[in-house]
């Protein structure tokens, strides 16, 4: 049910209002531009991450388990934001005029670290209208060599879409001669009998040698590295490649920050809420949907982002506000000595840590030992008890609690891959490592992934990898056969 003009007219008051309140409590968000959208239209913008994003079936799937969690009443998405210039917000139709107030406040407290926090600085804050510009080449190549082709490529390059380097330097577009170069530069095998004596299509010059190790030092942007040196692919497979990596640079401050920007979103909505002059029906339905965005995660395997960030800041606010409470350890500088506890700069402290931090940092600086007992978080494993499986405490040490879930966002949960070798036996083929931890690979999944690659990349891939605390090279040949060999 779409709102009446006189509910337009009063929610663009309140907005007006939540706005200028959330200014005086000292956010700077950016300008934000508010839609009010069926709920169909929010789950389909929750699934592509962005309007007018390239179409892929992953997207759909998303799309049909979040209409079906809703429709069971499993979970309710309600409102979806842009890191855009100016911010881009939509409300669901169907929800109460208080829900929106509620959503309002919420969305300008995401504005704001959008705005403020460092690792969204270098991202692209017109990406709305680059994701169009992509959706429509990638639609031109389904058009000339049609929709299968281009989604079971699309399909291989995002099974590998996040490993990449965010450190790397912006792509420059190449033509394919300077491909065939790099690739020429890179020792890959020569396109016919005759160029490795004689450089035939190039310059009349000899090649130059072959370097002792291609590349000089570990690669860790693998989808940079297939793109400039794959060797079989033509360029609008380049072009993919680079349309996938470029949205995932997007995409990777909101991956590093999720639990911090949802608590600072959430302790900002609650304190422009208590501001704001509400009827006591209002004030009742603020708090039961505050309660219910913040609650504990139903899962113990899983934490609630709103829950565990909105939780860790009000205690940051409270300690560097000078409030102490039983438990509270010793404020001491990175030698162990004892500092003064700070007095009255709770608030500042906030935006200094919305500026500056990541979740990992985050977390590691600012999950206590009282804060993880107050949020009742401990480290499970699984384990075989009286002949099943079941996963069980391992820990409750805070420190060994902290620290895993430090660990789990390393990488932002992927593993890390690097390139030690595009020239592997001297024959062109890829050399992978993968930077063990202690978790060992799904190998299933890892021939999937390990088949992908291939394909990518024209040759025999390897991978070094731990299995069964065996250092291992799984191997992929391109014709169908896996193979593994101790190191």
């Amino acid at each position: 049910m779409s709102l009446s003009p006189s509910e337009k007219e009063e929610l663009e008051r309140w907005i007006d209002t939540i706005w200028n309140q959330a200014r005086e409590f000292g956010l700077d968000p950016y300008p934000t531009h508010f839609e009010v959208v069926p709920q169909h239209v929010i789950y389909e913008l929750g699934a592509y991450g962005l309007p007018a994003r390239f179409s892929h079936w992953t997207f759909g799937r998303d799309y049909h388990r979040q209409k079906t969690s809703y429709e069971y009443g499993m979970s309710k998405i309600y409102e979806i934001v842009f890191n855009t210039d100016p911010c881009q917000a939509f409300l669901v139709e169907d929800n109460s005029m208080l829900s929106h107030k509620f959503v309002a406040a919420h969305v300008l407290g995401h504005c704001h670290f959008f705005k403020h926090n460092t690792y969204f600085q270098h991202t692209n804050r017109r990406m709305v209208e680059e994701m169009r510009l992509h959706a429509e080449r990638i639609s031109a190549y389904e058009q000339e060599h049609g929709w299968r082709e281009v989604e079971t490529f699309l399909d291989t390059v995002m099974t590998i879409e996040e490993h990449f380097d965010p450190t790397a330097p912006v792509f420059k577009r190449k033509t394919p001669e300077q491909h065939e170069q790099d690739r020429l530069r890179a020792g890959q095998p020569a396109e016919t009998v005759y160029d490795d004596i004689w450089n035939v299509a190039g310059s009349g010059e000899r090649p130059k040698p072959r370097p002792r190790k291609f590349p000089e030092e570990p690669e860790k942007d693998l989808l940079r590295f297939l793109t400039e040196y794959g060797r079989d692919m033509t360029e609008w497979q380049r072009d993919i490649i680079e349309i996938v990596r470029d949205e995932m640079l997007y995409f990777l401050p909101q991956m590093r920050t999720k639990i911090m920007n949802e608590g600072f979103a959430s302790y900002w909505h609650e304190k422009i809420l208590e501001s704001l002059d509400l009827t006591s029906e209002e004030h009742w339905e603020f708090r039961r949907l505050h309660s219910s965005v913040l609650s504990p995660s139903g899962s113990r395997m899983q934490i609630n982002p709103y829950y565990v960030g909105f939780q860790i800041l009000k205690d940051i606010e409270r300690r560097w506000d000078g409030v102490i409470e039983p438990g509270d350890e010793e404020e001491t500088d990175w030698m162990g000595r004892p500092i003064a506890r700070p007095q009255g700069q709770g608030r500042a402290k906030l935006f200094q840590v919305c500026e500056e931090d990541n979740d990992v940092t985050f977390l590691r600086k600012y999950l206590t030992a009282p804060l993880v007992k107050k949020l009742d978080l401990y480290t499970y494993q699984l384990e075989e008890v009286d002949g099943e499986e079941m996963w069980v405490v391992a820990d409750t040490d805070w420190r060994a609690v902290r620290d895993g879930i430090v660990d789990s966002m390393t990488n932002f949960g992927q593993p890390i891959l690097t390139v030690e070798d595009g020239d592997y036996k001297r024959r062109g083929e890829l050399y992978l490592k993968h930077h063990y931890d202690g978790k060992a690979l799904d190998l299933d999944y890892t021939e999937r992934v390990l088949k992908n690659i291939q394909t990518l990349w024209g040759r025999p891939v390897h991978l070094e990898t731990v299995i069964d605390d065996d250092p291992t090279v799984v191997s992929y040949d391109g014709d169908g056969e896996f193979t593994q060999r101790h190191v």
